[in-house]
């Protein structure tokens, strides 16, 4: 079955350019449209990824995007977040802005762009990839090999440290298997 995705580009946000992050904005804003939030807002806020990293190369953050005539019309993006577990700080991939062009779904580009996100786990870079979705999507992750994540969830550093950061109701990881920590995770900033 993945033998016939979509080529995917990975684009360092380190480099991003204006003109990718408005190409990736464009796409935002038409699948998750909102009042008075603009394409170059949402190319600000993909700027603002790269602009702010100080990790290693390995953990930066990077757009994974499927292109159709220049256009972006598939992308994902992870970069790395610093979680505070019952077991110590853990730096997972935060998996978000998945999304695709509606003209173009049902062609295999959210899996080709999740896919892409989740070889920075298969690599090493991560030990999991770890974000929120929906009840409806759901079943798409864990054909991708991803796991509800039943812990719960916290932002120590909010006005309501005790509320759940997240929108979506199911939280989830990939892999699988692994070492994932029991008890609350505490994102230490705002839900993505």
């Amino acid at each position: 079955m993945t033998d016939n995705l979509p080529q995917v580009e990975i684009w360092d946000a380190r480099t991003l350019s204006h003109e990718q992050a408005l190409a990736i904005g464009e796409l935002l804003v038409q699948v998750w449209p909102k009042p008075n939030v603009t394409a170059e807002d949402r190319a600000q806020q993909q700027l603002a990824f790269g602009r702010d990293y100080e990790g290693t190369d390995a953990q930066a953050p990077r757009s994974f995007v499927v292109l159709e005539n220049r256009r972006v019309v598939g992308h994902s993006l992870i970069f790395a977040r610093t979680v505070r577990t019952t077991a110590g700080e853990l730096t997972i991939a935060a998996l978000a802005r998945v999304c695709s062009d509606p003209n173009f779904r049902g062609h295999g580009l959210g899996e080709a762009v999740v896919r892409a996100a989740f070889c920075a786990v298969d690599l090493g870079d991560f030990p999991f990839s770890y974000y929120q979705t929906s009840h409806k999507v759901r079943p798409f992750y864990e054909k991708l090999g991803a796991v509800l994540a039943e812990n719960p969830v916290i932002n120590s550093l909010a006005s309501g440290p005790k509320t759940n950061p997240f929108w979506d109701e199911v939280t989830m990881r990939y892999p699988a298997h692994g070492n994932w920590p029991a008890g609350t995770i505490d994102l230490r900033g705002p839900g993505y």
